[in-house]
């Protein structure tokens, strides 16, 4: 059986490989990019287990078939993958770490854990496969792969509390701070729509825009990373 110390070590040799929205052909053993987050994630576990995961339609041909973040999610929610914690995903290799979409057909983000507090993930424009951080990061789920074995490195990391962040919800986020992120975008030419202070898809797709532009991860979350580049003072978390 495969470990996920073995599917991290696959991850590592494509650090460096650039970040493209692109489907990718999951037994291609030697494919060497692009990615995107959900397609690298796919493809590393397909190389160990010869199963689809993560994908729109998990029995199609792995050559075609099309790896999505909200595909990720449906497989966690589902039980189709083993649900884990953010705790085991800083000291265990291989855990997988799944953002979802802030809407249908938006994108998420998908990453895996090197079980010493970090991970490796296609970031996005401009920043290609690269290592990141478990803790800090808002993850709606946390899941092991059946096929794979995992083990603890032993490693230890302290917890990290969550910095204040606008997500998409339902009904939308109202406040000032929203209508000085929609001023900051209008300003950096990316339209949010009416400047109302409500956090809805308009503004949304304006910060996925604008991510993108600026070398950060296109998931369309405020936090404290896309509040400074678009020079928005951000409130310190809670607590």
């Amino acid at each position: 059986m495969a470990t996920g110390a073995e599917l991290v070590a696959l991850a590592k040799t494509r650090i460096g490989e650039k970040y493209v929205n692109i489907r990718v052909p999951k037994d291609n053993a030697n494919w060497h990019g692009p990615w995107d987050c959900a397609e690298f994630v796919s493809w590393l576990v397909f190389q160990k287990t010869k199963r689809l995961y993560g994908c729109i339609d998990n029995e199609s041909n792995p050559a075609v078939a099309e790896a999505y973040s909200g595909s990720w999610v449906r497989d966690a929610r589902s039980g189709v993958l083993t649900s884990s914690s953010e705790d085991d995903a800083v000291n265990t290799p291989g855990v997988i770490l799944i953002r979802r979409p802030p809407a249908p057909g938006k994108m998420g983000h998908v990453a895996v854990s090197d079980g010493l507090g970090k991970t490796v993930e296609a970031a996005g424009t401009g920043l290609g496969v690269r290592p990141g951080k478990v803790r800090g990061r808002l993850w709606d789920f946390v899941v092991k792969v059946p096929e794979l074995q995992y083990a603890s490195t032993g490693h230890v990391a302290a917890e990290v509390t969550l910095p204040f962040m606008l997500i998409l919800e339902d009904p939308n986020t109202a406040s000032p701070l929203v209508r000085k992120v929609q001023r900051a975008l209008k300003n950096a030419g990316f339209d949010p729509g009416k400047i109302d202070g409500e956090y809805g898809p308009h503004t949304v797709a304006a910060v996925e825009a604008f991510q993108m532009s600026s070398k950060l991860v296109s998931d369309g979350v405020v936090g404290p990373a896309t509040a400074k580049k678009l020079g928005v003072d951000w409130p310190n978390p809670p607590g």
